[in-house]
């Protein structure tokens, strides 16, 4: 999948206007036709199979809000064939609109930014609940899985359920991510597909909880482990490129602790500094081909990984710093490639100088909980995005190295910090005032 580009100055490109919203559309039923016998094929091909939980409990024509988790391309798949024939609308970021907007829109899309606060979409989303009496379908997660095991869900989720007060459902899926994990190049594997549609919450019972226990279900529903579930289940993955692009999430040599040598490559995952090399078994088992096996499954070594880049942040030798090439969106007719520049990482957060001297954004620690990141994005490379409302900067590095996981990572803990500081400082704050009170009294 690809996505529409062109070469445009920097100048020109923030002369264009801004894109102006508009309101959702209802999903015509042709439309919904169209997308069900599109998404038969892929599905057809990993023996896709469903069950329902509870799903009695939803009417016919009653609007709900549709939680999934995301872990491949064939997630929306899914979704179309589990909730077929009720109309719903799909929360998709809002680079999936370039080039294509107007048939995003009829097929139900809704536009926004991953990982930032958007006041819009949530109108949006009570519009289609209340007004074109649709579902809506949002993947709090925001972002596809690197390791197969949950990413960071917003807090605020919990608040916009009170907010919008219909039934949650939610959907599970089983395989999906061991069919097409984000690291393998858009490889597929011959895995079977499988998925759970639960009725999660009534709004009678979401009015008798707190946004906090709201949240807490929901985290709880949100975890998991697919190269656990591939284990415990036999799921053979017989494919001889399933190590291709490991080296993206497990960049990082436990034997050596060098970074950025790690390699890939069809069934192996080996250091080229210190040559400690794995094999990636068919079962998704790490076994060292000589010496011991360190980790032997691969989200423990991608939590290491975690563990060691908060280390670096409270050692504050943490400190990222790449040349990149400089992709820009401003509105949904292109993604312009602005130039090159050199994108920077440390404590105090992002910051991007580019195309000689005219770009230079900044983006503090506490402005977002995770990190819009990608591997081969749209077949153009690995990606890093930040920016705001006004304009949002891919970055696209030019060294080899793998920076990309270990920067989201520092990312969602930066953000763990940086609120941990900030209520460190309001309980001082508080402590002094008491102590001034009894002072002065």
């Amino acid at each position: 999948m690809k996505i529409r580009t062109a070469k445009r100055s920097y100048e020109q490109v923030i002369a264009l206007p801004a894109q102006a919203h508009l309101k959702p559309v209802r999903q015509h039923i042709l439309f919904r036709i169209l997308l069900r016998v599109l998404s038969t094929w892929d599905l057809w091909a990993t023996h896709f199979t469903y069950r329902k939980i509870g799903m009695e409990r939803l009417k016919k024509k009653e609007p709900c809000l549709v939680l999934m988790n995301h872990s491949s391309f064939i997630d929306l798949k899914i979704a179309i064939m589990v909730l077929f024939p009720r109309p719903f609308h799909i929360v998709c970021t809002s680079d999936g609109f370039v080039g294509k907007r107007r048939l995003m829109r009829r097929i139900g899309c809704i536009p926004t930014r991953k990982f930032m606060n958007d006041v819009v979409l949530v109108r949006d989303m009570i519009y289609a609940l209340r007004e074109l009496k649709s579902s809506v379908l949002l993947y709090p997660e925001a972002s596809y899985s690197f390791d197969g095991t949950q990413t960071p869900l917003p807090e605020s989720i919990g608040k916009c359920l009170k907010l919008l007060k219909v039934p949650v459902v939610m959907i599970r899926t089983q395989g999906a991510f061991a069919r097409d994990p984000l690291y393998n190049n858009l490889q597929l594997r011959k895995v079977k597909v499988s998925a759970e549609v639960e009725y999660l919450l009534s709004p009678e019972e979401i009015a008798q909880k707190t946004p906090q226990e709201l949240n807490a279900i929901l985290q709880e529903r949100f975890t998991f482990d697919y190269f656990r579930w591939q284990q415990e289940n036999r799921v053979r993955i017989s494919e001889s490129f399933r190590a291709d692009g490991l080296n993206r999430m497990l960049y990082k040599c436990p034997e050596c602790l060098t970074e950025g040598e790690m390699r890939g490559q069809g069934i192996s995952l080996t250091c080229a500094h210190c040559g400690k090399s794995y094999e990636l078994t068919e079962y998704g088992f790490l076994q060292a081909k000589e010496g011991d096996t360190i980790f032997n499954h691969i989200p423990d070594w991608y939590r290491w990984e975690r563990e060691c880049v908060r280390e670096e942040l409270l050692h504050n030798t943490y400190h990222m710093e790449v040349p990149v090439d400089i992709y820009m969106m401003v509105n949904m007719n292109y993604i312009y490639q602005v130039g090159e520049g050199i994108l920077t990482h440390t404590r105090e957060g992002f910051s991007l100088q580019g195309c000689n001297g005219k770009i230079h954004y900044v983006q503090a620690p506490s402005y977002s909980y995770s990190l819009y990141s990608d591997f081969y994005w749209y077949e153009i490379g690995d990606m890093i995005c930040i920016g705001d409302e006004k304009a949002q900067y891919y970055c696209f590095p030019k060294e080899s190295g793998d920076i990309v996981a270990k920067t989201r990572l520092a990312v969602e803990e930066l953000y763990k910090l940086a609120r941990q500081e900030s209520a460190r400082r309001i309980y001082a704050g508080g402590t002094e005032s008491i102590a001034d009170r009894a002072t002065s009294g």
